[in-house]
């Protein structure tokens, strides 16, 4: 078990580390999403998430309904960071230790069952994501949550909706340049502090 034994819940749904039960292996082959731009999200979670595990790259949480035990989203964290210019000396670089949200989806098949279900993502980021960000905080110095969003404007706009905040262009090509990972090429920075 990843988690210790605190309870990651809400009315609707519960938390799980994806290796918590063997019949998850089975539950995340029914994950689907909306967005085809996001089936390496589907991906990943099907065919790498469990390789992740065990080669420490990746921790993945199943977000379940509490009636259903139906996999409502998952999300993936690391440990990350990422570097800014110091605003009071430009030639100094600020290093930020963060969480970076590797993976962020809601399944949509889930979704079509249950159509009375709504804002399933900002319930998962708030009562899972955060609280466990928050929890890893008391564990090692962590400042910020940080995503690499795909770049469509609806879903960034609900990204600043959800408290993300974007970089300045500036700020935001020297990220890329320092820390980005190569496969989430294209994709927009955003971070929220702790």
């Amino acid at each position: 078990m990843i988690l210790p034994n605190m309870s990651f819940a809400n009315e609707s749904f519960y938390c799980e580390h994806l290796l918590d039960t063997e019949i998850n292996e089975l539950l995340i082959q029914n994950f689907t999403v909306k967005n085809p731009k996001g089936e390496n999200l589907v991906k990943y979670l099907k065919n790498v998430s469990i390789q992740s595990e065990s080669i420490n790259e990746n921790r993945t949480y199943l977000v379940k309904d509490k009636s259903t035990n139906e996999i409502a989203g998952y999300f993936a964290l690391r440990n990350g960071l990422f570097t800014l210019h110091d605003p009071s000396h430009i030639e100094r670089i600020i290093t930020i230790p963060a969480i970076e949200l590797s993976n962020f989806a809601v399944n949509e098949t889930y979704r079509q069952s249950h159509p009375d279900m709504t804002k399933i993502g900002r319930a998962i980021l708030y009562d899972f994501v955060i609280p466990i960000s928050k929890y890893i905080q008391t564990l090692t110095a962590v400042q910020a949550l940080y995503i690499y969003a795909i770049p469509e404007q609806p879903l960034i706009n609900h990204y600043l909706s959800l408290g993300f905040e974007r970089l300045s262009e500036d700020e935001e090509k020297f990220v890329h340049q320092t820390v980005k990972p190569a496969y989430d090429d294209g994709c927009v920075f955003m971070f929220q502090l702790l």
